[in-house]
């Protein structure tokens, strides 16, 4: 062998060596690349109010969170309420958990606690989120369909809000909460109140009734946004349903008679513009 060829292959090592050193480099820096950074979840909206009870104070609350990670549930969340009297001592205190998040969605959530005295302040707050990616992409997760929804004012002052909730996906809802949302006519949300629905099939709505006791606005009720999530702190119940996939559109065959005469297609008529 020459001295030129021994150069020659000296240099084609050298570069391969390299090249596979750039490479294990370029591995191990994949194994220590920080992970996908998640927004915190975030309070659009609450609301509370106070009523006398018979023991004391009733403390409502409604509240609406949004989860702004499209990939990830946010799970094991905690409402924590507080209501304080008119010189700032804290009369109420409950910590309540949530359902889980779903993926780039929101959370409409209500509750209910006693206090001795009457709060003139309540507050509510939420611890973080654990945080668990999704097995299915956000279009997957299908909502619940709610029909026949009716709202009626009721002779004391409360709401009577009723309908019926539905299964989109092939596997039956073990257990799911309804949710409804009051709002006056500029939209500002006044109140509202859960309830469960066992054993929902899919072509098998179940009907849910609910009442709203009372309301933090004086002005009358104008708009109910009623939706139904899965039960629990974490996603799996939802994604269960997923992965079962959603049940497809029926078709309905046409009832009508057809056209005594097709119309057929017409020609165009000639553009005759100088």
């Amino acid at each position: 062998m020459t001295q030129r060829s021994r150069n020659t292959t000296a240099l084609v090592l050298a570069l391969g060596l390299g090249a596979a050193a750039t490479l294990l480099a370029g591995c191990g820096g994949d194994e220590t690349q920080p992970k996908q950074r998640l927004k915190p979840l975030v309070i659009k909206e609450q609301t509370s109010a106070v009523t006398q009870g018979t023991g004391g104070y009733v403390v409502t609350w409604a509240g609406v969170i949004s989860n702004p990670n499209r990939w990830h549930f946010g799970e094991n969340v905690a409402a924590t309420v507080v209501g304080r009297d008119a010189v700032g001592r804290e009369v109420v205190r409950m910590e309540q958990p949530l359902d889980a998040v779903p993926p780039a969605g929101t959370l409409k959530f209500t509750g209910q606690a006693m206090a001795s005295a009457k709060p003139v302040d309540v507050k509510v707050a939420y611890k973080p989120a654990q945080w668990r990616e999704a097995a299915r992409i956000p279009s997957a997760f299908v909502p619940f369909p709610i029909s026949s929804p009716n709202t009626e004012k009721l002779g004391n002052g409360s709401y009577l809000v009723t309908g019926a909730v539905g299964n989109p996906y092939e596997k039956a809802a073990t257990s799911l909460v309804v949710t409804a949302l009051l709002r006056d006519k500029e939209g500002k949300l006044v109140g509202g109140a859960s309830t469960y629905v066992d054993d929902v099939h899919a072509g098998a709505p179940r009907r849910f009734v609910l009442t709203v006791d009372s309301l933090s606005g004086a002005g009358p009720v104008a708009r109910t946004d009623i939706t139904a999530r899965t039960w629990g702190s974490s996603g799996r119940p939802y994604e269960e349903l997923a992965m079962s996939g959603a049940v497809p559109p029926t078709t309905v065959k046409p009832r009508t008679p057809p056209f005594a005469r097709d119309r057929g297609s017409q020609a165009m008529p000639v553009d005759r513009r100088p």
